[in-house]
């Protein structure tokens, strides 16, 4: 497996709070033919969505991937509306096996990866371990991943979090990336934290 390029930043540490440029979203595989099957969905669209309007008012990278495309189809409009996303196809269920999506991350030193989508026992959980066992800073919010089996996203989520992966939800990440009502975006902020799910 292709290794990650080490930089010259201090070590990663789980309990340091996000940088806005040393931390990449990762949206996993919300494709057309995957996502209508997976519990929740409405609900767990509406929390990725929320990630994405905070990441793009802060100024946060934003990578998207698909797995099988031809097969399952493109990422649903609603998340995948900003096309400069850079998009990495896969056939298999960790994108950290593409040599582009490693180069991508290399690029950026990122150090922290918010890691959401579908499915949370598979493609999530497969991306999140190789991207630990590599260093990397893993965050997962329990409101913004999911499976079509309530067992099987529940399982994924603890052994995620038992293999080194850091727990949080949606506003969690969203205020922990704003940091603090000072600053000039907090007013847009605020009006994606108060934005309420309704089925």
């Amino acid at each position: 497996m292709d290794q990650f390029v080490k930089d010259n930043r201090s070590p990663i540490n789980n309990n340091d709070l996000l940088l806005e440029d040393e931390t990449l979203l990762l949206i996993v595989d919300v494709q057309q033919k995957l996502i209508n099957n997976i519990k929740n969905n409405k609900l767990l669209i509406f929390n990725i969505k929320k990630l994405i309007d905070t990441c793009n008012l802060l100024n946060v990278r934003i990578a998207i991937t698909e797995q099988n495309p031809l097969k399952l189809g493109k990422t649903i409009e609603p998340i995948a509306e900003n096309n400069e996303y850079p998009k990495f196809e896969k056939m298999e269920f960790s994108c950290s096996k593409k040599k582009n999506f490693i180069n991508y991350v290399n690029e950026y030193n990122f150090k922290n990866i918010i890691v959401c989508g579908i499915e949370s026992h598979i493609c999530i959980l497969q991306t999140s371990i190789d991207l630990l066992q590599q260093g990397l800073n893993i965050l997962i919010p329990r409101d913004a991943i999911g499976s079509r089996n309530e067992i099987d996203n529940d399982t994924a989520f603890l052994r995620l979090i038992l293999s080194g992966a850091v727990a949080s939800t949606t506003e969690s990440l969203i205020c922990e990336l704003c940091k603090t009502s000072n600053r000039k975006e907090f007013r847009e902020v605020s009006k994606i934290l108060k934005n309420s799910f309704s089925n």
